[in-house]
């Protein structure tokens, strides 16, 4: 760690108390969402490490049917309040009954996916704690001098990565955006212990009232849920020249993305941008047009099983992470792949005539 933290006595026996690892299990309608799956995939590791146990709390109106999900993906517990008050997601009620669980319980470490919900959760959360949160994490890593938690996330606009501690808190509270971890069921899940908790919080001690809920997914689109994308960036050169982009994702039956500097540039929505400040990806195959590969595009998309890199610049950092790497223009090697595609299409259909 390089710097020598020193602790108090009574610091010492409060740290001490706090043991295990916590996942908040975000639900909407009684349906997790998948970035809690994969915190709980990553909890296990850090779990080993700690020699401790994964725990999971869900709150909601009813939640108790995720518990067959939440112990196959490795949770050993799962942490419970079920009320018709917890209809729908509050930032109060939602935020006490959390907080008085881990006062009662004591996670060492609490891990809240990056969410809309979550962000909006987790702040008001740490704040009534009295802990460190850090937000949106790409890398969490068990410190093996120290135990505590590294956590790692852009920083200054993504040209930096921090890795940032909470020494004399707990818990130790970080956010994870979707698809920064890849959601792993265990071999042979076992039945965890259900523990299940009250609220005595009523609608006449709650401020927030829902009025009207408005639900539009126009525009919207969950880029991680595609094992094939197709990306531009700033080097595509216009809006127009990304048609070729999207006619490439549908030949290869993917769909299309751009970087930061693409959706600065007008060229593509931010509901498709990838990185830091976008989403964060797992492709099969992921093509990488005109894009240099600053850190905040690197950390969205470096876990691809296969990259593709196309860029003029030999010396483009993008070529650090990439599978295979093309030094040409996309502009004029986009449509010569199209080009080919569509010849193999038509071989493949004569054959089979």
């Amino acid at each position: 760690m390089g710097k020598t933290i020193d602790f108090t006595e009574k610091e010492l026996d409060e740290i001490s108390s706090y043991k295990n690892i916590w996942v908040f299990i975000e639900q909407t309608g009684g349906v997790a969402h998948p970035v809690s799956f994969e915190l709980l995939t990553k909890a296990r590791e850090l779990a080993k490490q700690l020699d401790c146990q994964v725990g999971s709390v869900a709150i909601g109106r009813s939640v108790s049917h995720l518990a067959d999900d939440v112990f196959r993906f490795g949770a050993d517990k799962f942490y419970i309040v079920e009320d018709e008050i917890f209809k729908d997601y509050r930032t109060e009620p939602f935020r006490d009954t959390l907080s008085d669980l881990v006062r009662k319980f004591k996670p060492e470490i609490f891990l809240i996916g990056a969410t809309t919900q979550g962000r909006d959760l987790s702040g008001t959360v740490a704040t009534e704690l009295k802990t460190g949160l850090t937000a949106d994490t790409t890398k969490q890593e068990i410190d093996p001098e120290t135990g505590m938690l590294l956590m790692t996330r852009p920083t200054f606009g993504g040209s930096l990565m921090a890795t940032i501690i909470c020494p004399k808190h707990r818990p130790q509270m970080s956010t994870v955006r979707p698809g920064v971890f890849k959601a792993i069921p265990v071999e042979h899940p076992e039945k965890g212990e259900i523990i299940r908790g009250k609220t005595d919080l009523t609608e006449d001690k709650i401020v927030k009232k829902i009025l009207k809920k408005v639900v539009s997914s126009e525009g919207n689109i969950n880029l991680g849920f595609y094992d094939v994308i197709v990306a531009g960036g700033k080097g595509m050169g216009s809006k127009d020249h990304f048609n070729m982009i999207k006619e490439l994702a549908e030949l290869l039956g993917g769909t299309w993305a751009g970087s930061r500097k693409a959706v600065e540039s007008g060229y593509a929505p931010q509901s498709r941008q990838v990185g830091q400040t976008g989403q964060t990806v797992h492709a099969k195959l992921y093509i990488a047009c005109g894009i240099s590969g600053a850190i905040q595009h690197l950390v969205g998309m470096q876990t691809s099983a296969v990259i593709i890199s196309v860029n003029t610049d030999q010396n483009a950092p993008i070529f650090d992470v990439s599978t295979y790497c093309i030094v040409e223009d996309a502009i004029r090697f986009i449509p010569k792949l199209i080009g080919e595609l569509k010849k193999q299409k038509l071989t493949a259909v004569s054959y089979e005539h």
